[in-house]
C-alpha cells in the first residue's frame, strides 16, 4: 500500500466517478482503475461498488475513507516538519500559462520558489492549493471559489483580450459585434468557458460551440477563417504568432478583461508563503478599473458599485 494510491482512493471517494477523478488527479483513466485494484488486494476489502452507471462505497470504504484521510494529512505533515527542521522547505507555485516576468528576482530574497511541474487549467490549480498540493498558484478564480476552496486571493497581472478576425480590417470592433468560443472539454475548459458565457450574456458576444479543443492553436485559427465575425482569442493564445491571413482588432464597447490571481489558503500561517505573497503584491489595477472595462460579475478584483 502506497500513500498515492490512498490519496487515488480519497479523490475517487469524492467524486464517486473515475473520470472526474481521474482529470483531478491528472492521470489516465485506466491507470487510476488499476491503481485502486491494487489498494483493494492489498487491503483485502472491496472499497468501491462500481459498474457501468455508477460508482458508491462499500460500508468497508466508507468506514476507511476517514482514516486514509487521516493518515494522508499526517504523511503531509510529517513532510512539511522535515523540510521545516532542514530550513530547504520550497514554497510550491503553481501556474496555467503566465507568470510575473520578474518573478524570480522578487522572492529570491524570501524564499526557495519552486515552480511546479504540472501545467493545468485555472480550475485545477485552485483546487490543488486548497488541497494542499500547492503553496499558491497563479490563476484565474471567481470570488465564488475563493469562498467555497477556502483560499484568498490578490490581483497580480490582467490580460485585455483581443479579436482575431480574417481580412485586412485592423480596427477597433465592438464585443456584440465578436465572437467566443466554448470547448466541450470542461476537464480543459471549465474556467474558460464560464467566462465566456458569461461574456456573451451580458456584453452580446456570440457563443461558438467547439469540440475540438480549439481554443488555442491551429484549430483556432481555423475556427477564425471558418466565422463570420472576428473571434476572442483566450489568454492561452495571447502569445500565439497570427498567421499571415489573419489580423489581430481591439475589442472596445466594452474593453474586455482576464484577470490574474495569486491565491493561497486561508488559514496560512507560514512565513515562507506569506512572504512571497507580499513580494509578489502588485501595484496598480492594469487597466482592469479604468471606465469601460468589463470583468464578470463574480471577479474578485471586479470595483463594486455603491
Amino acid at each position: 500500500m502506497e500513500l498515492r494510491q490512498l490519496r487515488y482512493f480519497v479523490a475517487v471517494a469524492e467524486e464517486l466517478n473515475f473520470g472526474r477523478a481521474a482529470g483531478r488527479l491528472l492521470i489516465a483513466g485506466p491507470s487510476l482503475s488499476q491503481q485502486i485494484k491494487a489498494l483493494e488486494r492489498d487491503l483485502g476489502v472491496r472499497l468501491f461498488d462500481r459498474d457501468r452507471r455508477s460508482v458508491s462505497l462499500t460500508p468497508a470504504g466508507a468506514t476507511l475513507l476517514a482514516d486514509a484521510r487521516a493518515l494522508l494529512e499526517r504523511a503531509d505533515e510529517l513532510r512539511h516538519r522535515a523540510r521545516r527542521l532542514s530550513g530547504s522547505e520550497p514554497v510550491r507555485l503553481g501556474y496555467v500559462n503566465w507568470l510575473p516576468p520578474d518573478l524570480g528576482s522578487r522572492t529570491a530574497a524570501v524564499a526557495q520558489v519552486h515552480l511546479d511541474a504540472w501545467v493545468a487549467p485555472s480550475h485545477t490549480q485552485a483546487a490543488r492549493v486548497a488541497d494542499g498540493g500547492l503553496d499558491l498558484a497563479v490563476c484565474w478564480v471567481r470570488a465564488t471559489d475563493l469562498a467555497e476552496r477556502g483560499l484568498r486571493a490578490q490581483l497580480i497581472g490582467a490580460d485585455r483580450l483581443y479579436a482575431v478576425a480574417t481580412g485586412h480590417d485592423t480596427g477597433d470592433v465592438s464585443a456584440r459585434e465578436t465572437a467566443i468560443l466554448l470547448d466541450d472539454d470542461v476537464t480543459s475548459w471549465s474556467s474558460w468557458n464560464v467566462y465566456a458565457e458569461e461574456l456573451a450574456a451580458r456584453a452580446g458576444t456570440r457563443a461558438v460551440r467547439i469540440s475540438d479543443g480549439g481554443i488555442t492553436g491551429p484549430a483556432f485559427f481555423d475556427h477564425v477563417r471558418r466565422c463570420r465575425r472576428p473571434v476572442i482569442n483566450s489568454p492561452k493564445g495571447q502569445t500565439t504568432p497570427l498567421p499571415p491571413d489573419l489580423v489581430r482588432r481591439r475589442i472596445v464597447a466594452p474593453e474586455v478583461y482576464w484577470t490574474w490571481s495569486l491565491v493561497w489558503r486561508r488559514g496560512e500561517d507560514r512565513t515562507s508563503v506569506l512572504d512571497v505573497v507580499e513580494a509578489l503584491r502588485a501595484d496598480g489595477h492594469f487597466g482592469i478599473h479604468d471606465p469601460g472595462a468589463w470583468l464578470p460579475e463574480d471577479d474578485p478584483h471586479r470595483r463594486r458599485r455603491l
